[in-house]
């Protein structure tokens, strides 16, 4: 069965990148990743969620690539990153620390913005050397660090065990997804978007989603269903801002208050009203909004022209 491509036209639509590279994580995993926006400018760094990839970016990097270098990677067995069969948050902490490695001179400063598996793949990061080194900041949006199953509300049933074990069946399942259909989108804007998300919106999270391979989707939802990362957002040692939507029903509010008062450094916590499970499409402008501010704040400016383009050979 072909996958669903991306959409072509509008603001979702993936922009071509200045130029792609393959970062090789610590056990041999190859990653794509993409590259966009001037190479001597303040860098941010994207990773994205479950059965997502760079395009779940799209409206992000257009707006923040005139005048920032843009670096977005896809997951493991996700994109155009060949699947493993390490699946583990291990494993996202090493692939994270290898794009890091890969993209950044040493000693460069960036923002890291993660969107639910992101966010929990910088969690999972949070002591790693690399991490230490070359964040200046970090926002994570519509994220959890443990208890995912339990607190999740896309099954509209009393908390319980029942909750949880019909939960972890349905995140969980093997089936194929199939084409984007119809009811194929009002199902995923019922269980991952907020009420009032534009059409548009959920047409480009569909044909993302989609596009996932079923192997790939279910062996990553059992590292979800299994997250612990309380210890990670301890050891997230830099100012970090938190956004969730308040109609989240994958990664609920009550995540986000949790990760907030574990955070060493926690810049705040927004809880945008009407807003589901996925904020960097939902709320493109909020949440670029966020990004650019934290780079503004948290990124040094080169002192001399010529001390930007160093950087860059340095890391060539």
């Amino acid at each position: 069965m072909s996958r669903p491509a991306a959409v072509v036209s509008g603001p979702y639509a993936p922009p071509a990148p200045s130029r792609e590279l393959t970062a090789v994580s610590a056990d041999g995993a190859r990653l794509h990743v993409e590259v966009h926006g001037p190479e001597h400018a303040p860098a941010v760094v994207l990773a994205h969620g479950w059965a997502c990839s760079t395009a779940f970016w799209a409206a992000q990097i257009r707006a923040l690539a005139d005048g920032h270098r843009v670096i977005a990677y896809d997951q493991r067995g996700h994109g155009r990153s060949p699947a493993s069969p390490a699946c583990s948050t291990e494993a996202l902490a090493d692939d994270l620390e290898a794009v890091l490695r890969a993209t950044l001179a040493p000693g460069e400063r960036a923002v890291i913005a993660g969107h639910s598996m992101g966010g929990m793949t910088v969690m999972a990061a949070a002591g790693r050397p690399a991490v230490r080194e070359h964040a200046a900041a970090v926002l994570l949006c519509s994220t959890g660090s443990s208890r995912l199953v339990a607190s999740s509300t896309v099954l509209p049933l009393r908390p319980g065990r029942v909750r949880t074990w019909l939960t972890r069946r349905v995140l969980g399942s093997r089936a194929p997804l199939g084409p984007v259909t119809p009811v194929a989108r009002r199902i995923l804007k019922y269980g991952t978007m907020g009420a009032g998300s534009a059409p548009h919106m959920v047409e480009a999270c569909a044909r993302i989603v989609h596009a996932c391979p079923r192997r790939v989707r279910h062996a990553w939802s059992q590292v979800l269903a299994r997250l612990d990362l309380d210890h990670g957002v301890r050891r997230l040692r830099v100012p970090t801002e938190v956004l969730v939507g308040a109609a989240d029903r994958l990664t609920p509010p009550v995540h986000a208050r949790r990760i907030a008062a574990g955070l060493p450094d926690c810049l705040g916590v927004t809880e945008q009203p009407g807003l589901g499970h996925m904020t960097p499409v939902e709320a493109p402008e909020l949440v670029t909004g966020k990004i650019r501010a934290l780079a503004a704040a948290h990124i040094p400016a080169p002192r001399t022209p010529g001390e930007a383009v160093a950087r860059v050979e340095e890391s060539a």
